[in-house]
């Protein structure tokens, strides 16, 4: 993932940047991790690149900071910033929503013993 100071309608930072932010290679073939090769038709640009291996782009206009990444060419990633509603008990029992902290920024861990 790459954090950093970005216009975000420009998204104009480096190759070597983007590379050692996110893993991918940019090659003449396209953007490159391990065996996965993705065409990048229109040439390298930040924008271009993020929409095609379906990274989220996350501006928090605040601290001027941008967020982009992970990569979900399997789907199996969020492909925003905007969590899906979740519903849980809390410690007492109560019915908590996700949802009531819209607004808010939130950290999620999960765990499972498996």
């Amino acid at each position: 993932m790459i954090l950093a100071t970005l216009d975000i309608d420009t998204l104009d930072i480096d190759v070597p940047t983007f590379e050692r932010g996110t893993g991918w290679a940019i090659k003449p073939q396209g953007a490159c991790k391990g065996e996965i090769c993705v065409p990048l038709p229109d040439g390298f640009s930040v924008a271009g690149t993020a929409e095609r291996l379906g990274m989220a782009v996350v501006a928090d206009e605040a601290s001027g900071l941008t967020a982009i990444g992970p990569e979900s060419l399997g789907g199996r990633a969020l492909v925003s910033a905007v969590a899906p509603e979740l519903v849980l008990p809390d410690l007492h029992g109560n019915e908590f929503r996700l949802s009531s902290l819209r607004g808010q920024k939130v950290v999620l861990v999960a765990w499972a013993p498996y």
